[in-house]
Parts: structure tokens; sequence; C-alpha cells
């Protein structure tokens, strides 16, 4: 599936409850970690050289995140260095009661390629 603006659609989860905080709302952290997988799913189209997560850049959170809401990980590759891969991540969530998607979270992912004594090495 691919969005309007051209970007991949990488995961896509349920928000649950075991996902929140004692106040009911979803973690920042459980809904960075959904990011971070869905770069890896991008960036591993790239290589097969293993990849690790080395910086997030500009995340910002626009809305919340429900129990119940699908959240959808969209990517783009903006960027693929020598050693790294950029990814451009755009969090939606698919609303439980109404279906409405709605951008609830952005931010650049950067993963660098491992060699097997875990150095960077080309991607290629």
């Amino acid at each position: 599936m691919t969005t309007p603006d051209g970007s991949d659609l990488a995961i896509r989860v349920v928000a649950m409850p075991a996902d929140t905080n004692s106040s009911g709302d979803i973690f920042g952290g459980w809904l960075l970690s959904q990011m971070d997988l869905a770069a890896w799913v991008a960036a591993r189209k790239l290589t097969s050289k293993r990849l690790v997560t080395v910086a997030m850049d500009g995340v910002v959170f626009h809305k919340p995140v429900y129990v119940g809401d699908c959240l959808l990980c969209y990517t783009t590759v903006e960027r693929i260095g020598r050693t790294s891969i950029t990814i451009h991540v755009q969090a939606h969530a698919e609303r439980v009661h109404g279906g409405e998607e709605v951008a609830v979270t952005e931010g650049r992912i950067t993963m660098v390629a491992l060699d097997a004594d875990r150095n960077p090495t080309p991607i290629r």
C-alpha cells in the first residue's frame, strides 16, 4: 500500500491496553519503537547487512494514539549514504471509532550497516 505522497506502508499494528501508562494514554516510547521497526523494514529492502539505529531526529508528536487505534507507519527513504540510510517515518492512527486516519507522529531515523565485528560497513 502506498500513500498519496509516495511513501510505503511498512507496518500496521493495534494499540493495546498493555501499551499505556496508568492514565490509559499510549506511551510515546511504544510509538517510537513502532516507528523504529518501520524504518528497519524499509531499510532492509536496500541491504542484507545487519542494521542498527544510530539516530532519531525531528520527532514530533502531533496527536495522541488511543487504545484500539491501528497505528500505521509510512516510510520514505530520504538518504542512502555509504554506511547509513535515513528514513522519514510518518505515523498515522486509524481511529477505532469511525476509521478516520490522522497523522500522529513523524521523524527521521538513521540506521547504519554493520559487519560481523559490529563496525560500520558499506551498505552495498
